[in-house]
């Protein structure tokens, strides 16, 4: 069984997500269907891209949720949905044991993601970011534990400029990068 988690930008420009996509798709089909299974915190972004790719070749989705009110402090909108359809696609689904999202709850699950893995995909333009939990700090984990570390950045990808900081407090770093 191949275990890949997912770290990245949450801000990815809309015509960077059928780039990433794309570029998933060979990484991805380097494994079997049936012994790949892909980890991810289905936030915007980097994420969702993930895991729809990690779907649509037939592997198994576990979503690692950082806290019970996890989706309830989610901005309704076009990303809600699709975090409730990959929600309702998982194969498994962890919830960390934290009532509100925050630092402690995404700290857990990177943990968990980090424990779980074998293989950290960084959907990543290589930028420190800002805070401990983002996706530097996730490559920069896994790195330091041994962990092989696929950054995937497709030629054209952006980011959209941040236009207020999250209030929520630090990411899920292996999985949904709101400060990346």
């Amino acid at each position: 069984m191949a275990t890949l988690a997912v770290t990245g930008h949450t801000n990815l420009t809309g015509a960077s997500l059928p780039l990433v996509a794309e570029a998933l798709a060979p990484l991805l089909a380097r494994y079997p269907a049936a012994e790949l299974t892909g980890m991810s915190c289905l936030a915007a972004g980097a994420d969702t891209v993930f895991a729809d790719a990690v779907l649509a070749l037939g592997g198994r989705l576990v979503a690692v949720l950082p806290s019970a009110d996890y989706r309830s402090r989610m901005p309704a909108g076009p990303h809600a949905a699709a975090y409730d359809r990959l929600l309702r696609a998982a194969a498994e689904v962890k919830v960390m044991p934290y009532r509100r999202a925050g630092a402690a709850a995404y700290a857990a699950a990177n943990r968990l993601l980090l424990g779980r893995a074998e293989l950290l995909v960084a959907v990543w333009d290589g930028g420190r970011g800002g805070r401990p939990g983002g996706t530097g700090d996730a490559v920069a984990t896994a790195r330091a534990q041994g962990m092989p570390v696929e950054v995937v950045w497709p030629a054209g990808a952006a980011r959209r400029p941040r236009t207020r900081p999250d209030r929520r407090g630090a990411p899920c770093g292996l999985g949904s990068g709101h400060d990346r």
